[in-house]
Parts: C-alpha cells; sequence; structure tokens
C-alpha cells in the first residue's frame, strides 16, 4: 500500500478501496515505471565521456 501511495500520491482511503489484485497490477506497473526509467538513466551514463 504504501509503495503505491507514495509513487502516485493517492490517498491511503484510495488504494485500500481497491481489490488486491488491483494493488498488485499497480506494483507491477510502477515496477515497470522505474525500471524502464532505471535503464534509460544507464544508457544515457554510457553515452557520457569523462574526458
Amino acid at each position: 500500500m504504501a509503495f503505491i501511495s507514495y509513487y502516485f500520491h493517492w490517498s491511503d482511503e484510495s488504494v485500500l478501496g481497491m481489490e488486491h489484485t488491483m494493488r498488485r497490477k499497480w506494483c507491477s506497473e510502477i515496477s515497470d515505471i522505474n525500471r524502464s526509467l532505471s535503464l534509460s538513466d544507464q544508457q544515457k551514463e554510457k553515452g557520457r565521456s569523462l574526458f
């Protein structure tokens, strides 16, 4: 619950009102977004030169 509330800034009541399967779905979606952003940042870092 805290994971979803933190990333999407949804209230505790909103998250608690969801079915368990929907909370799991949103956790998966958030994780996918974070993974994608992390990979994008890593690719940007590879293209930078220190010199």
